[in-house]
């Protein structure tokens, strides 16, 4: 049996990593709507935000995992 290397390793975790996040962004958006349908809109936009960072960390974990496959 083959042991995967630490690259290999990686390219799974970050791929893991990024559909994980895509889950948890999916789920903010579903309390988010909540909390302002119960007159929070305060809270709503700050899950909101913090669905759009995880975006941004998406979108950095993606280039991270294009430029270990293209090495």
């Amino acid at each position: 049996m083959t042991r995967a290397t630490d690259e290999e390793k990686l390219a799974i975790l970050l791929a893991h990593w990024v559909e994980h996040n895509a889950g948890h962004a999916r789920e903010f958006g579903v309390w988010s709507e909540r909390a302002r349908r119960s007159g929070r809109e305060g809270v709503s936009d700050k899950i909101l935000e913090a669905a759009r960072q995880l975006g941004r960390a998406n979108a950095c974990l993606l280039d991270a995992l294009r430029e270990l496959e293209e090495s």
